[in-house]
């Protein structure tokens, strides 16, 4: 369970979905398939940004 008074956690936990769907991205075989994973993460890392700050939704660049 989120625990929302934590931002850095929640943080923690977007960064690393967002991660989780680069890499399946990557295994992906259908091009439209790999498209969708990739700008699903770009928006978690988008919206972990807005919540919590420049520089909390990137781990490294892409």
């Amino acid at each position: 369970m989120i625990n929302e008074s934590q931002p850095s956690e929640r943080a923690r936990q977007m960064r690393d979905k967002a991660q989780e769907l680069e890499q399946a991205s990557q295994r992906a075989t259908d091009p439209a398939e790999r498209q969708r994973l990739i700008e699903k993460a770009l928006h978690i890392r988008k919206k972990s940004e807005q919540e919590n700050g420049p520089g909390s939704g990137t781990m490294d660049p892409m």
